[in-house]
């Protein structure tokens, strides 16, 4: 991981989580080319969803919007797990799923969670294209989950 990675998660009190294992049959991240591809992560800790609920009922966009942001730091673990975070060029695509409750139109504030971490660590780098998709069921029961495609130095 780089001075400046470290240094900016330092800052915000963050550490990079264990990664989680698979739930199922896939890996947490692939490397193709110069591109990593990150499974969905869900609001894990200990191999665990920590919340669970429909975003607009159970769960407040505001605590979706914290999971978000920790789905995105597990994302950055597995790539850390597969070729080492220093070697991170730039985010390229991040795409959340939020699991919505009927009527709630806020999915796009929401994953900002993973987006705004991006930012706050990588600065421009940082900046994606994204998707933000209101869905019925997430597994497991999660409220949110987050997939990123990275670049990477060759």
């Amino acid at each position: 991981m780089t001075a400046d990675v470290r240094s900016a998660l330092s800052e915000l009190g963050l550490a990079l989580p264990p990664v989680s294992p698979p739930k199922g049959a896939y890996l947490p991240a692939v490397r193709s080319g110069t591109l990593v591809f990150v499974s969905g992560q869900v609001p894990m800790v200990d191999g665990e969803v920590t919340t669970i609920g429909k975003v607009g009922a159970d769960i407040s966009p505001e605590r979706a919007k914290e999971l978000c942001r920790q789905c995105a730091l597990a994302a950055l673990a597995a790539v850390d797990s597969v070729v080492g975070l220093d070697r991170l060029v730039r985010v390229v695509k991040v795409v959340g799923f939020v699991a919505s409750a009927p009527g709630f139109t806020g999915q796009a504030t929401v994953v900002n969670g993973a987006s705004e971490l991006f930012g706050e660590l990588f600065g421009d780098a940082g900046r994606h294209a994204r998707s933000a998709v209101g869905v019925a069921e997430l597994p497991l029961g999660a409220p949110v989950e987050v997939e990123v495609v990275v670049e990477i130095a060759g």
